[in-house]
Protein backbone atom coordinates (compact mmCIF):
# COMPACT_ATOMS: atom_id res chain seq x y z
CA UNK A 1 0.00 0.00 0.00
CA UNK A 2 2.72 2.03 1.10
CA UNK A 3 4.28 1.79 -2.24
CA UNK A 4 0.89 2.71 -4.31
CA UNK A 5 0.94 6.13 -2.04
CA UNK A 6 4.47 6.53 -2.93
CA UNK A 7 3.57 6.17 -7.21
CA UNK A 8 0.82 8.31 -6.62
CA UNK A 9 3.03 11.30 -5.47
CA UNK A 10 1.00 11.44 -2.17
CA UNK A 11 3.97 11.56 -0.06
CA UNK A 12 5.87 14.64 -1.52
CA UNK A 13 4.29 17.00 0.81
CA UNK A 14 4.74 14.90 4.13
CA UNK A 15 7.31 16.49 6.25
CA UNK A 16 10.86 15.38 6.05
CA UNK A 17 14.04 15.52 8.49
CA UNK A 18 16.97 18.19 7.47
CA UNK A 19 19.08 15.19 6.97
CA UNK A 20 16.83 13.22 4.31
CA UNK A 21 15.90 15.94 2.77
CA UNK A 22 20.14 16.58 1.96
CA UNK A 23 20.77 12.93 1.33
CA UNK A 24 23.66 13.40 -1.34
CA UNK A 25 22.03 12.05 -4.59
CA UNK A 26 25.42 11.10 -6.23
CA UNK A 27 28.44 9.11 -4.45
CA UNK A 28 31.02 12.33 -5.41
CA UNK A 29 28.54 14.27 -3.07
CA UNK A 30 29.47 12.38 -0.14
CA UNK A 31 31.44 13.99 2.47
CA UNK A 32 34.60 13.17 4.26
CA UNK A 33 34.89 10.23 2.65
CA UNK A 34 37.05 10.60 0.03
CA UNK A 35 39.28 7.50 -0.24
CA UNK A 36 36.50 5.42 -0.89
CA UNK A 37 33.65 7.86 -2.82
CA UNK A 38 36.78 10.02 -4.12
CA UNK A 39 38.05 10.55 -7.69
CA UNK A 40 40.25 7.54 -7.28
CA UNK A 41 38.48 6.05 -4.40
CA UNK A 42 37.79 2.44 -3.57
CA UNK A 43 34.32 2.44 -4.30
CA UNK A 44 34.65 4.53 -7.50
CA UNK A 45 37.37 2.66 -9.39
CA UNK A 46 34.90 -1.04 -8.13
CA UNK A 47 32.12 0.67 -9.83
CA UNK A 48 34.77 1.75 -13.11
CA UNK A 49 35.36 -2.07 -13.39
CA UNK A 50 31.85 -3.27 -13.51
CA UNK A 51 32.15 -5.50 -10.49
CA UNK A 52 30.38 -4.88 -7.51
CA UNK A 53 30.94 -7.65 -4.57
CA UNK A 54 29.53 -7.70 -0.94
CA UNK A 55 30.96 -5.16 1.58
CA UNK A 56 30.71 -4.76 4.83
CA UNK A 57 31.32 -0.54 5.82
CA UNK A 58 33.24 0.57 9.17
CA UNK A 59 32.43 3.52 10.72
CA UNK A 60 31.08 5.83 13.51
CA UNK A 61 26.86 6.91 13.68
CA UNK A 62 26.17 9.41 11.06
CA UNK A 63 29.54 8.90 8.67
CA UNK A 64 27.11 7.89 5.73
CA UNK A 65 26.95 4.37 5.61
CA UNK A 66 23.21 3.79 4.90
CA UNK A 67 23.53 6.79 2.28
CA UNK A 68 26.24 5.04 0.50
CA UNK A 69 24.53 1.94 0.27
CA UNK A 70 21.82 3.67 -1.48
CA UNK A 71 24.01 5.23 -3.72
CA UNK A 72 25.59 1.68 -4.90
CA UNK A 73 22.01 -0.04 -5.44
CA UNK A 74 20.85 3.24 -7.65
CA UNK A 75 24.52 3.31 -9.42
CA UNK A 76 24.75 -0.68 -10.09
CA UNK A 77 20.71 -0.75 -11.04
CA UNK A 78 20.50 -3.34 -8.16
CA UNK A 79 17.13 -3.52 -6.22
CA UNK A 80 18.05 -1.89 -2.76
CA UNK A 81 16.25 -3.64 -0.06
CA UNK A 82 16.93 -2.62 3.81
CA UNK A 83 16.68 -4.69 7.26
CA UNK A 84 18.23 -3.51 10.89
CA UNK A 85 19.78 -6.65 12.76
CA UNK A 86 18.14 -5.33 15.80
CA UNK A 87 14.86 -5.12 14.63
CA UNK A 88 14.67 -8.32 12.66
CA UNK A 89 14.88 -11.82 12.73
CA UNK A 90 15.44 -15.66 11.09
CA UNK A 91 12.03 -15.31 9.44
CA UNK A 92 13.03 -11.58 7.92
CA UNK A 93 15.74 -13.03 6.11
CA UNK A 94 13.91 -15.63 4.94
CA UNK A 95 11.52 -13.23 3.27
CA UNK A 96 14.32 -11.13 1.98
CA UNK A 97 16.09 -14.04 0.45
CA UNK A 98 12.64 -15.54 -1.54
CA UNK A 99 12.11 -11.84 -2.29
CA UNK A 100 15.61 -11.55 -4.08
CA UNK A 101 15.44 -14.86 -5.27
CA UNK A 102 12.14 -13.79 -7.35
CA UNK A 103 13.83 -10.68 -8.69
CA UNK A 104 16.49 -12.68 -9.73
CA UNK A 105 14.62 -15.02 -12.20
CA UNK A 106 13.83 -11.68 -13.64
CA UNK A 107 16.64 -10.66 -14.25
CA UNK A 108 16.97 -8.20 -11.21
CA UNK A 109 19.75 -8.25 -8.72
CA UNK A 110 19.27 -7.00 -5.18
CA UNK A 111 21.39 -5.24 -2.92
CA UNK A 112 20.52 -6.21 0.49
CA UNK A 113 21.50 -3.95 3.38
CA UNK A 114 21.64 -4.75 6.69
CA UNK A 115 22.24 -2.03 9.28
CA UNK A 116 24.13 -3.02 12.78
CA UNK A 117 24.70 -6.43 10.81
CA UNK A 118 26.99 -7.47 13.66
CA UNK A 119 24.10 -7.50 16.29
CA UNK A 120 22.83 -11.14 13.85
CA UNK A 121 24.64 -14.24 16.20
CA UNK A 122 26.52 -16.96 14.39
CA UNK A 123 24.07 -18.43 12.90
CA UNK A 124 22.28 -15.89 11.31
CA UNK A 125 25.15 -14.68 9.66
CA UNK A 126 26.20 -18.25 7.99
CA UNK A 127 22.94 -17.66 6.32
CA UNK A 128 23.88 -15.22 4.29
CA UNK A 129 26.98 -17.40 2.85
CA UNK A 130 25.10 -19.42 0.27
CA UNK A 131 22.82 -16.67 -1.01
CA UNK A 132 25.93 -14.29 -0.91
CA UNK A 133 28.23 -17.00 -3.25
CA UNK A 134 25.06 -17.99 -6.16
CA UNK A 135 24.87 -14.22 -6.57
CA UNK A 136 21.51 -13.99 -5.30
CA UNK A 137 21.93 -11.18 -3.12
CA UNK A 138 24.72 -8.69 -3.08
CA UNK A 139 25.37 -8.12 0.79
CA UNK A 140 26.29 -4.24 2.19
CA UNK A 141 26.70 -4.52 6.10
CA UNK A 142 26.81 -1.56 8.25
CA UNK A 143 28.62 -1.76 11.55
CA UNK A 144 30.63 0.67 14.13
CA UNK A 145 32.30 -2.07 15.80
CA UNK A 146 35.31 -3.94 14.65
CA UNK A 147 34.45 -6.56 11.99
CA UNK A 148 37.34 -8.50 12.70
CA UNK A 149 35.57 -9.17 16.80
CA UNK A 150 32.69 -9.27 15.66
CA UNK A 151 31.90 -10.89 12.48
CA UNK A 152 32.03 -14.50 11.54
CA UNK A 153 35.38 -15.45 9.83
CA UNK A 154 33.38 -17.26 7.15
CA UNK A 155 31.06 -13.92 6.21
CA UNK A 156 34.54 -11.39 5.92
CA UNK A 157 35.98 -13.90 3.85
CA UNK A 158 33.63 -13.11 1.15
CA UNK A 159 33.19 -9.31 1.60
CA UNK A 160 34.97 -6.00 1.61
CA UNK A 161 36.10 -4.38 4.40
CA UNK A 162 35.26 -1.07 4.08
CA UNK A 163 36.21 2.10 6.78
CA UNK A 164 34.58 5.01 7.16
CA UNK A 165 35.88 7.66 9.19
CA UNK A 166 34.35 10.30 11.42
CA UNK A 167 33.47 13.66 10.39
CA UNK A 168 35.99 16.30 10.53
CA UNK A 169 34.84 19.80 11.44
CA UNK A 170 35.60 20.85 8.01
CA UNK A 171 33.28 18.39 6.61
CA UNK A 172 30.34 19.35 9.04
CA UNK A 173 30.78 22.88 7.66
CA UNK A 174 30.16 21.18 4.01
CA UNK A 175 26.66 19.57 5.60
CA UNK A 176 25.87 23.37 7.36
CA UNK A 177 26.42 25.59 3.92
CA UNK A 178 24.04 23.04 2.22
CA UNK A 179 21.52 23.29 4.79
CA UNK A 180 21.46 27.22 4.44
CA UNK A 181 21.46 26.87 0.83
CA UNK A 182 18.34 24.12 1.13
CA UNK A 183 16.55 27.03 3.77
CA UNK A 184 17.83 30.02 1.59
CA UNK A 185 19.00 31.74 4.96
CA UNK A 186 22.11 31.58 6.54
CA UNK A 187 22.19 29.62 10.30
CA UNK A 188 21.43 32.32 12.83
CA UNK A 189 24.65 31.73 14.97
CA UNK A 190 27.63 33.57 15.58
CA UNK A 191 31.44 32.21 14.65
CA UNK A 192 31.75 31.27 18.08
CA UNK A 193 28.00 28.99 18.19
CA UNK A 194 29.04 27.83 14.97
CA UNK A 195 32.09 26.47 16.08
CA UNK A 196 30.61 24.89 18.71
CA UNK A 197 27.90 23.13 16.84
CA UNK A 198 30.65 21.58 14.71
CA UNK A 199 32.68 20.13 18.01
CA UNK A 200 29.19 19.24 19.47
CA UNK A 201 28.60 16.95 16.58
CA UNK A 202 31.32 14.90 17.41
CA UNK A 203 31.89 13.62 13.59
CA UNK A 204 28.35 12.61 13.24
CA UNK A 205 26.63 14.15 10.11
CA UNK A 206 23.34 13.28 11.01
CA UNK A 207 23.91 14.71 13.92
CA UNK A 208 24.92 18.22 13.40
CA UNK A 209 22.41 18.35 10.82
CA UNK A 210 19.36 17.25 13.53
CA UNK A 211 20.89 20.43 15.79
CA UNK A 212 20.70 22.30 12.86
CA UNK A 213 17.07 21.54 12.08
CA UNK A 214 16.39 22.34 15.19
CA UNK A 215 18.23 25.72 15.32
CA UNK A 216 16.44 26.90 12.38
CA UNK A 217 13.12 25.77 13.51
CA UNK A 218 13.36 28.03 16.78
CA UNK A 219 15.48 31.10 15.52
CA UNK A 220 12.61 33.53 13.30
CA UNK A 221 14.93 35.00 10.04
CA UNK A 222 16.28 38.18 10.71
CA UNK A 223 16.78 37.53 14.59
CA UNK A 224 19.45 37.75 16.68
CA UNK A 225 22.13 35.22 16.28
CA UNK A 226 22.63 32.61 18.64
CA UNK A 227 25.75 32.65 21.01
CA UNK A 228 27.73 29.73 22.34
CA UNK A 229 25.50 29.50 25.52
CA UNK A 230 22.33 30.08 23.71
CA UNK A 231 22.97 27.00 21.81
CA UNK A 232 23.98 24.99 23.98
CA UNK A 233 20.75 25.57 25.62
CA UNK A 234 18.85 24.99 23.23
CA UNK A 235 20.23 21.73 21.82
CA UNK A 236 21.43 20.38 25.09
CA UNK A 237 24.69 18.24 25.07
CA UNK A 238 25.26 15.46 23.32
CA UNK A 239 26.29 12.35 24.63
CA UNK A 240 29.72 11.40 24.04
CA UNK A 241 30.33 8.60 21.48
CA UNK A 242 31.40 6.29 23.81
CA UNK A 243 30.48 2.43 24.49
CA UNK A 244 31.40 0.63 27.40
CA UNK A 245 31.43 -2.62 25.90
CA UNK A 246 32.91 -2.20 22.38
CA UNK A 247 35.41 -0.71 20.20
CA UNK A 248 34.90 3.16 22.56
CA UNK A 249 35.70 1.13 25.47
CA UNK A 250 38.97 -0.44 23.94
CA UNK A 251 40.14 2.42 22.24
CA UNK A 252 40.10 4.71 25.15
CA UNK A 253 41.58 2.70 27.26
CA UNK A 254 44.31 1.67 25.23
CA UNK A 255 44.94 5.39 24.19
CA UNK A 256 45.16 6.20 28.13
CA UNK A 257 47.44 3.07 28.70
CA UNK A 258 49.59 4.43 25.78
CA UNK A 259 49.71 8.05 27.03
CA UNK A 260 50.74 6.73 30.63
CA UNK A 261 53.62 4.98 29.09
CA UNK A 262 54.88 7.01 26.77
CA UNK A 263 54.82 10.04 29.82
CA UNK A 264 52.23 12.59 28.88
CA UNK A 265 50.34 13.46 31.54
CA UNK A 266 48.82 15.92 29.71
CA UNK A 267 47.46 13.16 26.52
CA UNK A 268 46.95 10.99 29.91
CA UNK A 269 44.38 13.20 31.86
CA UNK A 270 42.37 13.54 29.15
CA UNK A 271 41.88 10.00 27.95
CA UNK A 272 40.94 9.32 31.53
CA UNK A 273 38.74 12.08 31.53
CA UNK A 274 36.91 11.30 28.25
CA UNK A 275 36.32 7.38 29.48
CA UNK A 276 35.02 9.39 33.20
CA UNK A 277 32.67 11.45 31.42
CA UNK A 278 31.24 8.64 28.96
CA UNK A 279 30.71 6.75 32.04
CA UNK A 280 33.26 4.28 32.54
CA UNK A 281 33.68 2.07 35.09
CA UNK A 282 35.74 3.91 38.16
CA UNK A 283 37.24 0.60 39.24
CA UNK A 284 38.43 -0.45 36.20
CA UNK A 285 40.18 2.44 35.51
CA UNK A 286 41.11 1.93 38.93
CA UNK A 287 42.74 -1.77 38.12
CA UNK A 288 44.12 -0.56 34.61
CA UNK A 289 46.15 2.13 36.60
CA UNK A 290 47.81 -0.78 38.72
CA UNK A 291 48.45 -2.69 35.96
CA UNK A 292 50.17 0.40 34.40
CA UNK A 293 52.09 0.72 37.22
CA UNK A 294 53.66 -3.02 37.25
CA UNK A 295 53.85 -3.18 33.31
CA UNK A 296 55.65 0.18 32.85
CA UNK A 297 57.02 1.09 35.96
CA UNK A 298 58.00 -1.35 37.72
CA UNK A 299 61.01 -1.07 40.17
CA UNK A 300 62.15 1.98 38.45
CA UNK A 301 59.58 3.63 40.76
CA UNK A 302 58.31 1.19 43.76
CA UNK A 303 56.18 3.88 44.96
CA UNK A 304 54.06 3.58 41.30
CA UNK A 305 51.81 1.05 42.66
CA UNK A 306 51.45 2.11 45.58
CA UNK A 307 49.84 5.45 44.76
CA UNK A 308 47.78 3.43 42.46
CA UNK A 309 46.42 0.85 44.58
CA UNK A 310 45.60 4.41 47.05
CA UNK A 311 44.20 5.69 43.96
CA UNK A 312 41.59 2.68 44.13
CA UNK A 313 41.19 2.55 48.05
CA UNK A 314 40.69 6.53 48.21
CA UNK A 315 38.03 6.00 45.18
CA UNK A 316 36.19 3.23 47.61
CA UNK A 317 36.03 5.01 50.36
CA UNK A 318 35.35 8.87 48.96
CA UNK A 319 33.03 7.78 45.55
CA UNK A 320 32.32 9.39 43.32
CA UNK A 321 33.13 12.72 41.88
CA UNK A 322 35.65 13.15 44.65
CA UNK A 323 37.58 9.63 44.56
CA UNK A 324 37.47 10.09 40.99
CA UNK A 325 40.23 13.14 41.43
CA UNK A 326 42.25 10.52 42.99
CA UNK A 327 42.40 8.25 39.72
CA UNK A 328 43.71 11.78 38.17
CA UNK A 329 46.29 11.89 40.46
CA UNK A 330 47.38 8.75 40.40
CA UNK A 331 47.37 8.75 35.77
CA UNK A 332 49.71 11.81 36.59
CA UNK A 333 51.99 10.20 39.18
CA UNK A 334 52.31 7.56 36.67
CA UNK A 335 52.84 9.15 33.32
CA UNK A 336 55.22 11.12 34.82
CA UNK A 337 57.64 8.09 36.65
CA UNK A 338 60.68 7.04 35.19
CA UNK A 339 59.47 3.97 33.15
CA UNK A 340 60.57 0.37 32.95
CA UNK A 341 59.37 -3.13 31.50
CA UNK A 342 62.32 -5.19 32.92
CA UNK A 343 60.33 -7.07 35.82
CA UNK A 344 57.55 -7.69 32.90
CA UNK A 345 60.19 -8.91 30.70
CA UNK A 346 62.27 -10.90 33.27
CA UNK A 347 58.46 -12.55 34.00
CA UNK A 348 57.79 -13.71 30.66
CA UNK A 349 61.96 -14.49 29.83
CA UNK A 350 61.37 -16.96 33.43
CA UNK A 351 58.05 -18.64 32.87
CA UNK A 352 59.43 -19.53 29.08
CA UNK A 353 62.31 -21.21 31.11
CA UNK A 354 60.27 -22.88 33.46
CA UNK A 355 58.36 -24.22 30.76
CA UNK A 356 61.24 -25.48 28.12
CA UNK A 357 63.34 -26.69 31.37
CA UNK A 358 60.20 -29.00 32.94
CA UNK A 359 60.75 -29.93 36.55
CA UNK A 360 63.91 -30.28 37.31
CA UNK A 361 65.33 -30.26 40.83
CA UNK A 362 66.87 -27.46 42.71
CA UNK A 363 70.52 -28.00 43.69
CA UNK A 364 70.94 -30.27 46.74
CA UNK A 365 73.14 -27.36 48.62
CA UNK A 366 69.76 -25.34 49.06
CA UNK A 367 67.34 -28.29 49.97
CA UNK A 368 66.18 -28.85 53.87
CA UNK A 369 67.68 -31.93 55.34
CA UNK A 370 64.54 -32.82 57.71
CA UNK A 371 65.68 -36.77 57.96
CA UNK A 372 69.13 -38.34 58.54
CA UNK A 373 68.43 -39.96 55.50
CA UNK A 374 68.20 -36.81 53.63
CA UNK A 375 71.24 -35.51 55.08
CA UNK A 376 73.21 -38.79 53.87
CA UNK A 377 71.80 -37.95 50.73
CA UNK A 378 73.38 -34.45 50.35
CA UNK A 379 70.61 -32.57 51.09
CA UNK A 380 71.40 -29.28 52.56
CA UNK A 381 75.10 -29.60 52.40
CA UNK A 382 77.46 -27.20 51.55
CA UNK A 383 74.78 -24.37 51.50
CA UNK A 384 75.94 -21.05 53.20
CA UNK A 385 74.38 -18.75 54.47
CA UNK A 386 74.33 -15.75 53.53
CA UNK A 387 73.98 -13.28 56.26
CA UNK A 388 77.05 -15.06 57.39
CA UNK A 389 79.25 -14.11 54.65
CA UNK A 390 81.33 -11.59 53.59
CA UNK A 391 78.77 -8.17 53.19
CA UNK A 392 76.04 -10.43 52.93
CA UNK A 393 76.33 -12.55 49.89
CA UNK A 394 77.82 -16.19 49.25
CA UNK A 395 77.71 -16.29 45.33
CA UNK A 396 76.69 -19.80 45.25
CA UNK A 397 74.61 -21.43 42.19
CA UNK A 398 70.65 -21.44 43.01
CA UNK A 399 69.46 -22.56 39.65
CA UNK A 400 69.32 -26.55 39.20
CA UNK A 401 72.61 -28.37 38.35
CA UNK A 402 71.34 -29.49 34.80
CA UNK A 403 70.46 -25.77 33.11
CA UNK A 404 72.85 -23.16 32.66
CA UNK A 405 72.60 -19.80 34.67
CA UNK A 406 70.14 -17.54 32.78
CA UNK A 407 69.72 -13.53 33.20
CA UNK A 408 66.15 -12.64 33.15
CA UNK A 409 66.01 -9.45 34.71
CA UNK A 410 67.93 -6.11 33.45
CA UNK A 411 66.76 -3.05 34.69
CA UNK A 412 67.53 0.23 32.51
CA UNK A 413 69.54 3.37 33.93
CA UNK A 414 66.14 4.69 34.84
CA UNK A 415 65.15 6.11 37.99
CA UNK A 416 65.59 2.99 40.79
CA UNK A 417 66.25 0.68 38.51
CA UNK A 418 69.87 2.47 38.16
CA UNK A 419 70.71 1.60 41.58
CA UNK A 420 69.50 -1.91 41.59
CA UNK A 421 71.80 -2.47 37.89
CA UNK A 422 74.98 -1.12 39.92
CA UNK A 423 74.19 -3.75 42.78
CA UNK A 424 73.44 -6.54 40.52
CA UNK A 425 76.90 -5.63 38.73
CA UNK A 426 78.68 -5.66 41.72
CA UNK A 427 76.84 -9.22 43.13
CA UNK A 428 77.90 -10.21 39.31
CA UNK A 429 81.11 -9.72 39.50
CA UNK A 430 81.42 -11.25 42.66
CA UNK A 431 79.83 -14.10 41.64
CA UNK A 432 82.81 -14.44 38.50
CA UNK A 433 85.31 -14.24 41.30
CA UNK A 434 84.32 -16.97 43.15
CA UNK A 435 83.62 -19.24 40.06
CA UNK A 436 87.13 -18.84 39.16
CA UNK A 437 88.11 -19.42 42.83
CA UNK A 438 86.11 -22.83 42.71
Amino acid sequence: MTDLFAAAGLEAGAPRPLADRLRPKRLNEVVGQDELVGPDGTLTRLLKSGRMQSIVFWGPPGSGKTTIARLLANETKLEFEQLSAIFSGVQDLRKAFDRARERRRVGKGTLLFIDEIHRFNRAQQDSFLPHMEDGTITLVGATTENPSFELNAALLSRAAVLTLNRLEPEHIEQLLQRAEALEGRPLPLDADAREALKVMADGDGRTSLNMTEEVFASVAAGSKPLSREALTSLVQRRAPLYDKSRDGHYNLISALHKAVRGSDPDAALYWLCRMLDGGEDRLFLARRLVRMAVEDIGLADPQAITQALAAKDTYDFLGSPEGELALAQAAIYLATAPKSNAAYVAYKGAMRAAKEHGSLSPPKHILNAPTKLMAEQGYGSGYEYDHNAEEGFSGQNYFPDEMRRERFYDPPERGFEREIRKRLAYWAARREKRQQGE
